[in-house]
């Protein structure tokens, strides 16, 4: 049995920034807070936990004074850096340079418009990410994830149209489509300043989707490899599942199942921009044991 793993799976540049700056302070101190899950990958969780990586919540924030905290590279909203300031926190900040950048251009809009405009956020509602967003906009902006979320803009008014930066391009563009047809239909036409329209999806996760599609054609089987709060994740499965229906998501591999590999030649590991590299080789070793067993019998 082949068994390959996507190279462009695994951590994103965030993700490996943010891992990296955890490990430096737990290394030379031995304990650290870390606001939210550094990763949506519980077994990356476990083992900088391990480390003396100290998961809290904001609330748990609220209590803290004088210590260090990571911001993970979802980002946070202005509150966060307030209430750290206030209660004499050092944060060490591994926001995503992507998301920062967002998080800029969606402030600097929301203080350039009037009361006549809206700041629509295309993005998982609750998320880290969005709720940092949100937070540019003194939590004025309306948070659309699926079709029906588009009822609560107001089509009388201008929009200005931003993404989470790991949604999928198809999902962008079908919101785009969607909004226009909307004003369309309620303005009877669409001038150039009804919509406004920012593409702020990271490129280094919009690209899998294209890469992803090609690699989960090659193999008999693919095995999606990610923990189950990542909404990258969700949406990269589903990327394969469309292509090769025989994908399966697990996030150990101790969900891998031998019924999956009977009588199978090939098969392709990939996984989210959280998922670590080291769990996608314990998933290659297992797969490989099953399928040797297998052979065997």
């Amino acid at each position: 049995m082949n068994v390959t793993i996507d190279s462009n799976s695994g951590f994103c540049f965030g993700v490996v920034y943010a891992i990296q700056m955890a490990e430096d302070e737990l290394d030379a101190n031995g304990k650290l807070y870390c606001l939210g899950d550094i990763v949506h990958n519980n077994m990356e969780v476990d083992r900088l936990r391990a480390k003396g990586l100290q998961i809290i919540d904001h609330n748990e924030l609220a209590n803290l004074h004088d210590c260090k905290v990571l911001i993970r590279a979802h980002g946070e909203p202005p509150s966060t850096y307030e209430l750290a300031l206030k209660n004499n926190i050092e944060l060490i900040d591994a926001s995503c340079p992507v998301v920062l950048k967002l998080q800029n251009r969606v402030k600097t809009s929301f203080e350039g418009i009037n009361d006549d405009a809206q700041i629509v956020i295309y993005g998982q509602p609750g998320h880290a990410e969005v709720n940092g967003l949100v937070g540019q906009t003194d939590g004025r902006a309306i948070v659309v994830f699926e079709e029906k979320d588009l009822d609560n803009i107001d089509y009388s008014k201008p929009v200005h149209f931003f993404s989470q930066t790991t949604k999928s391009t198809i999902g962008f563009e079908k919101m785009v489509q969607s909004i226009q047809e909307r004003i369309l239909k309620f303005k009877g036409s669409l001038e150039e300043n009804d919509f406004f329209t920012n593409d702020t999806l990271c490129r280094q996760v919009s690209n899998r989707e294209p890469q992803l599609k090609r690699f989960s054609a090659v193999y008999d089987v693919v095995v999606f490899v990610s923990g189950r709060k990542s909404s990258n994740g969700k949406a990269l499965y589903n990327v394969c599942k469309s292509i090769n229906p025989n994908t399966y998501f697990v996030s150990s591999a101790d969900e891998i199942e031998a019924a999956w590999l009977d009588g199978v030649k090939s098969v392709g590991i990939a996984g989210a921009t959280s998922t670590p590299m080291w769990l996608m080789e314990q998933v290659k070793e297992k797969i490989e044991q099953v399928g040797l067993l297998l052979e065997n019998h």
